[in-house]
């Protein structure tokens, strides 16, 4: 059932009230970024700079808000609440796992700045004592701890000051940064939610409250509820290129796949023309996950090839990201870094180029788990192309760069190494004719897979599990069996090319030719815009699907691979 938390009449009267004072978008240079209105002590003057830094924050546009918060503070040295927007701003995006050092160690000066300038009410003084336990004591507390600690300060602020907007919205999103990946209740992102739309019925044009609202439901069995958000988002705050991205969180959930390139391609040009190679490439990495799910290769392999020439050039700093820091030969910081292994693994692994992933280039990066992406990808290509031997010494590098993440007590992404770890083995012990121990090997890689979700960092995982394991299946002659994989994984991953060709495949062999039909129809649906002759898969789909319903009725309306049904 369904949580509901109600906000009280009086905030719905002030949001009203307020709404007419906020923020419009454009402002400071013309902007668009919705509307917010912080009533704070500050001077006058420094108002409006103020609330633009302030919607720069809610859409994660982190560097050019601490830059307006920097503004308001020059405006007013006396503005404390502005040395917490820059606290706030410096600690980055909440969904982005442990912080760096560095990250840590400026978050830590903002918010003693803040406390040492002070702020002329109690309301601005607590705000400014909960940013502060993102970062207080931080090499005796865990990144969970200081963030479920700053999240009851948070409600604090929120229960103590019913008609505040911007405590509820910033209490919302810390609800939602300590959910757990292994609730699958989603109870945190429910309780969030319940706030953020309540919220959302008095003030539609607010930033925060529609990109937390996506956020709350970036989870498969709970995204079709955030379809509304997601269209209306990129239109109300068109300037932020995170703004222009974050709708393709929904739509890759939901496997609207158009809908996700349209809305990147506008987020990666606006991206660059801020100056934010982190952004961009985030966005081309969702560009180019959607591209090849619907086999427009063509356009796959022009990112492929401009993110090649991008890790040619010098490193860039971070950009709007100031939760990642610049890392060497990788523009953009780990944002950058990720993008620039995940396309070219998603590029040989979706078409299964398994040489071309075995001979991908692994690189050094600062987080583990994004050196993790080849090196996964290497084992599999190389397991896959029947060269065990050189899968088990990329095996071994999953091992030693999990085990720096357990080291860094990040669970999270230990999990997802572990996961791939059993994978690659899964496939070399195929490749080595123990077909037992593969099965048994791939069949737990997918159960831990349940256990857990992706990343906000990425579409998807480079390789499912249990669209892994159906393809295993499949070659061990148990089509029913590589059917259930492929449906399991597709209510997790609807429309994603290889499970849907996968799934017309198990069918088509286990002799349900009704079931094939659909199957292989709803590829041919996904792909009208797939390259002519680019996939095998989607020539043998048309070629069924024209075979079987040349004297038959067309497929049922219900066939429309875009439909979702609400949980």
């Amino acid at each position: 059932m369904r949580a509901l938390f109600v906000l009280p009449f009086a905030l719905v009267f002030t949001l009203a009230s307020a709404s007419a004072v906020s923020a419009q978008a454009p402002r400071a240079g013309g902007e668009r970024l919705g509307k917010v209105h912080f009533a704070t002590s500050c001077a006058a003057p420094v108002a409006e700079e103020f609330e633009h830094a302030m919607a720069l924050l809610h859409s994660f546009e982190f560097a050019d808000a601490i830059t307006g918060f920097k503004k308001a503070l020059e405006g007013d040295p006396s503005c404390g609440i502005a040395q917490w927007g820059i606290a706030m701003s410096t600690w980055g995006n909440p969904f982005a796992g442990l912080r760096s050092p560095k990250t840590l160690q400026d978050g830590l000066a903002a918010a003693q700045t803040a406390q040492t300038i002070g702020a002329r009410s109690d309301r601005e003084r607590e705000y400014i004592a909960a940013v502060a336990l993102l970062y207080k004591d931080a090499d005796t507390l865990d990144h969970r701890a200081r963030t479920v600690a700053y999240e009851k300060a948070m409600e604090r602020i929120y229960t103590k000051y019913p008609t505040d907007l911007e405590a509820a919205a910033f209490y919302a999103l810390a609800v939602d940064q300590t959910a757990l990946p292994t609730d699958k209740t989603y109870a945190n992102q429910l309780k969030a939610a319940a706030i953020l739309e309540k919220l959302y019925t008095v003030e539609p044009d607010h930033p925060g409250v529609t990109h937390y609202l996506i956020h709350s439901y970036d989870v498969s069995a709970l995204a079709p509820r955030a379809l509304p958000y997601a269209r209306k988002y990129a239109n109300l705050a068109p300037d932020a290129p995170h703004a222009l991205h974050m709708p393709a969180h929904t739509f890759t959930r939901v496997g609207s796949w158009q809908e996700s390139i349209d809305t990147n391609i506008r987020s990666h040009d606006v991206a660059m023309q801020r100056h934010d190679p982190g952004e961009a490439l985030h966005a081309w990495d969702y560009e180019m996950y959607a591209y090849l799910q619907t086999a427009q290769d063509a356009a796959a392999k022009k990112i492929l090839d401009g993110v090649n020439e991008s890790i040619a050039r010098p490193a860039a700093p971070a950009g709007g990201r100031a939760d990642m820091p610049a890392m060497p030969g990788m523009p953009g910081g780990p944002a950058g870094g990720w993008a620039a292994a995940a396309i070219p693994a998603r590029w040989a692994i979706e078409r299964g180029a398994w040489s071309e992933a075995a001979a991908l280039t692994a690189r050094p990066s600062p987080q583990p788990f994004v050196e993790a992406i080849t090196r996964f990808a290497r084992a599999l290509g190389a397991a896959r192309s029947g060269k065990p031997d050189l899968a088990k010494a990329e095996i071994e590098q999953l091992i030693a760069l999990r085990e720096k993440e357990v080291q860094a007590k990040d669970a999270y992404w230990a999990t997802q190494l572990d996961i791939q770890r059993q994978a690659a083995q899964g496939w070399v012990f195929w490749a080595e004719g123990r077909k037992e121990d593969a099965l048994r090997t791939l069949t737990a890689a997918a159960a831990l897979e349940d256990t857990t979700d992706k990343s906000a960092i990425t579409p998807g995982p480079i390789a499912p599990a249990h669209e892994l394991l159906g393809e295993m299946l499949l070659e061990a002659n148990q089509p029913a069996a590589a059917l259930k994989e492929f449906e399991t994984n597709l209510k997790r991953e609807p429309n994603r090319f290889r499970s849907v060709y996968g799934a017309g495949r198990a069918a088509e062999s286990a002799g349900d030719r009704a079931k094939a039909r659909s199957y292989y129809g709803q590829l041919v649906k996904i792909c009208e815009r797939g390259d002519r002759r680019a996939r095998p898969d989607l020539d043998h789909a048309r070629q069924y699907v024209g075979a079987s319903t040349s004297s038959e009725r067309p497929l049922a309306s219900n066939s429309n691979p875009f439909s979702v049904t609400p949980l």
